[in-house]
């Protein structure tokens, strides 16, 4: 998929929101992507979970992990097209961990999976978990990446969106942006 067929597809969904938004990482910014809405149509699914598993495929991926809420989705789909196992990090104590009896063997092949990175605090926690197991890492994959690439995780990262969308400090908001009610529309 090409980036205009992508935003396409977040325009057409409705994922694709204009506004005052405060981001999970506490930035505030102008635009938000809610992959939840596009991601509540299978066809929109497969199509975007498609496109993101070729840009992996060749990784050799034995299990795929994301941080939920936001990555159990577009995760789940990816380890389906890649034929891989499917696992999820979630919330204990405030702080990602895995449960439900999930577990990393030793040197196992695995791809974080997430919908959207702008920081990438979830998915840092999500890659020491992996590695806490000796789980080897092969690369985060993700949706939209919102640094145009500037995020460093510390391995390969793939995406089937990249922008450059504009974070502010909350005591650096520009005034137009400030003029605005803030909202927080994702996970916290």
């Amino acid at each position: 998929m090409t980036t205009d067929e992508v935003l396409q597809v977040f325009r057409e969904t409705g994922a694709l929101l204009e506004g005052h938004f405060i981001l999970r990482s506490g930035l505030h910014s102008r635009q938000y992507f809610q992959c939840a809405l596009a991601l509540q149509s299978m066809p929109v699914v497969e199509r975007l979970g498609a496109a993101l598993a070729d840009r992996v495929r060749s990784l050799q991926v034995a299990t795929v992990i994301a941080p939920a809420m936001g990555g159990l989705v577009i995760g789940q789909e990816v380890a389906r097209q890649l034929r891989a196992r499917f696992i999820f990090a979630e919330k204990e104590d405030g702080r990602l961990a895995l449960r439900r009896g999930f577990q990393i063997a030793p040197q196992e092949r695995v791809l974080v999976v997430e919908d959207v990175v702008t920081k990438g605090g979830r998915v840092q926690e999500t890659l020491a978990i992996v590695r806490a197991r000796q789980g080897h890492v092969l690369g985060v994959a993700m949706l939209v990446d919102r640094s145009n690439g500037a995020v460093d995780l510390g391995v390969p990262l793939f995406s089937v969106l990249r922008m450059n969308v504009e974070t502010f400090d909350a005591n650096r908001l520009p005034p137009d942006l400030a003029a605005l009610p803030a909202v927080h529309p994702g996970s916290k």
